[in-house]
């Protein structure tokens, strides 16, 4: 019987299996895009770190009491920590905010059931330097039978040092059939409409399995998407109100995935670890000052998190927009916008790259302390066929 729930990451499973029944390192570091499985793998570790079967090559058996614990996120030795509060990071922690140091508090403790611990920490890209520094020792000698997994969608933003301590194992996108059988085993969608999520997710079944369980969401990323090639042939003014009207709708679409997302509970709350957002928090300043009051009312993050988005989306578009103009139709992912990607094709290659390097730098900047409404405007005003 296959223990593991992590599917479409073969090499990232064989590893962790071998690790099993070799003996795990002290501290792991999942790395890969957001969405891919890497919290999933976590929680098999610790799954099979846990379990209460007598043969390694059992673990994790998932019939155990420790294994049916760990499945409902309630296992007493398994410990997790993920971005908090606005701006979505993992602080060094204090009186009014879960930390790196509650955590480190809490491995400091004898274990419940007196064998292995685990301790997840999701997103941990998000760690602050602070709290990165005051983790270093414990990472380095965590406390006897422990176990610590970072789980980051982007690595350079540890630090080296802790990076050195873990033993890392990579995770890539998944491949569109893993992603519809996924689909298949959690019940979520019928074959066609598998088929159409597992393309447009672009290797992260964690998306393909939110989208899923959102209508609302697909319908709005669809009306995204729709409007942005719409916007290709509007003068500059059209496309600047658009482009505002477009994160709007990016912002609309952000909270329908979170509202949706099941993974959403962390342990000993009745699931896995929590996730949370990718956004970077910034000052209120950056707001532009012709924004509506409304407009900006809305937290910083809020506002970071539908840029980025957003510009995800557009990126989707301009590579589908290629495909078509290369006549490799098979290959579009989004089948649903076809006809509209028809209607636009043509924009010379060179258009289409500068674009595509465009939004590439309008993502670095978003996860930085820059103003979203700001790179969306540069974005909109260079926008053309």
């Amino acid at each position: 019987m296959d223990g593991f729930r992590t599917r479409g990451q073969p090499a990232a499973v064989d590893a962790a299996r071998a690790m099993l029944r070799a003996g795990v390192p002290h501290a792991i570091l999942l790395v890969g895009p957001g969405g891919v499985g890497k919290t999933t793998l976590a929680m098999d570790l610790a799954a099979g770190l846990l379990c209460l079967a007598p043969e390694p090559d059992d673990r994790p058996c998932r019939e155990c009491r420790a294994c049916r614990a760990v499945e409902h996120g309630n296992h007493p030795d398994l410990h997790g920590l993920a971005p908090v509060g606005p701006g979505a990071v993992i602080p060094i922690g204090g009186r009014d905010e879960r930390g790196i140091r509650d955590l480190i508090g809490e491995l400091a403790l004898l274990p419940v059931e007196g064998g292995a611990r685990v301790a997840i920490i999701e997103a941990a890209h998000r760690l602050t330097e602070d709290a990165q520094s005051a983790f270093l020792k414990t990472l380095e000698e965590p406390p006897a039978g422990t176990t610590v997994i970072l789980c980051a969608d982007d690595e350079e933003r540890l630090l080296p040092t802790i990076r050195s301590r873990c033993v890392r194992l990579r995770l890539g996108p998944t491949g569109s059939r893993a992603i519809e059988q996924i689909l298949a085993d959690h019940g979520a969608a019928d074959a066609p409409t598998a088929a159409r999520l597992a393309r447009t997710a672009e290797g992260r079944p964690g998306i393909a399995l939110v989208f899923a369980g959102s209508p609302e969401a697909v319908r709005i990323r669809a009306e995204i998407a729709r409007t942005l090639l719409d916007l290709l042939r509007e003068p500059r003014s059209a496309r600047l109100s658009g482009i505002r009207d477009l994160a709007a709708r990016a912002a609309e679409l952000v909270k329908a995935l979170e509202r949706d997302d099941p993974s959403r509970a962390g342990p000993g709350r009745g699931g896995g670890p929590a996730r949370g957002r990718s956004v970077v928090e910034a000052d209120e300043s950056d707001a532009p000052s012709d924004l509506p009051a409304a407009a900006v009312r809305v937290p910083p993050s809020e506002r970071r998190a539908a840029a980025i988005a957003l510009v995800s989306i557009w990126r989707s578009v301009l590579r589908d927009l290629t495909l078509v103009g290369l006549d490799d139709r098979e290959a579009v992912r989004d089948t649903d916008l076809l006809e509209d990607l028809e209607a636009v094709r043509g924009m010379p290659v060179e258009r289409v790259t500068a674009h595509l390097r465009r939004l590439d730098v309008a993502g670095e900047r978003l996860e930085g302390n820059v103003s979203p409404e700001l790179v969306l405007d540069v974005l909109a005003l260079r926008w053309s066929a």
